[in-house]
């Protein structure tokens, strides 16, 4: 899982395009048709990019975008339009509203992708690095492996995709329903005690004697990777 991404457009043929080639890409893709339910989603989900269209069935995109902008918890995440406007007054009306980018339509899925790695480049550069650190702690994703002072540490694939969740916002706090979401996605059946199982088994497996722990409870709020 390299980003989480939400896809705001109406037009299927291109929702289809962009989410396959992102997903193949290994991004986690939301899809929102509307303006109303891009907002509600952006406030649920934990997202790294947002790939707006300007126009949607009930408002614009640019007022999406000023939405996004007004919240302080939100106004961080970038923001990609897509438009068949190629005016230049337009572009300085999105800017002005917060649109870190532009693609003009139509379009290539390759400017989408290199535009959405140069957002997180610029924003969180450890979701597009091949290896996070967090002390001393490394998790190389081109390998599936994971490290704690030079030690490889053994874990499973639900505890490595946690992990490498965690590091890309060291000391962050999040809910065990956010990791839900952001781990386990769509699947049935997964309870949110769930999350503490895993955060048991990630903590004794990275946990040495001697060293700090590095994942912080925080009671009633959740779990980061903190010391």
């Amino acid at each position: 899982m390299l980003a989480n991404v939400l896809l705001v457009e109406d037009e299927k043929s291109i929702v289809t395009l962009i989410k396959y080639n992102l997903e193949k890409e290994g991004f986690k893709v939301f899809c929102a048709e509307t303006g109303e339910e891009a907002l509600k989603i952006i406030k649920e989900k934990t997202l790294d990019v947002v790939i707006l269209d300007w126009m949607l069935p009930d408002f614009s995109g640019i007022e999406v975008c000023r939405q996004i902008k007004k919240i302080n918890k939100l106004k961080s995440i970038p923001v990609l339009m897509l438009t068949a406007k190629s005016e230049e007054e337009d572009k300085v009306r999105g800017f002005e509203s917060g649109v870190d980018d532009y693609v003009t339509k139509p379009f290539s899925y390759k400017e989408i992708l290199l535009r959405v790695k140069s957002l997180l480049k610029r924003t969180k550069p450890s979701l597009i690095e091949d290896v996070s650190t967090f002390q001393d702690l490394k998790v190389d994703r081109i390998t599936r492996r994971i490290f704690r002072a030079d030690k490889e540490i053994k874990v499973g694939p639900t505890e490595f995709r946690l992990l490498d969740f965690l590091i890309k916002s060291p000391q962050r706090v999040y809910s065990r329903e956010q990791l839900l979401n952001n781990i386990w996605g769509n699947e049935i059946n997964v309870e949110a005690r769930t999350v503490d199982v895993h955060i048991r088994r990630l903590r004794k497996a990275i946990n040495i004697e001697g060293l700090p722990e590095l994942i912080r409870t925080v009671r009633s709020s959740g779990y980061s990777l903190d010391t």
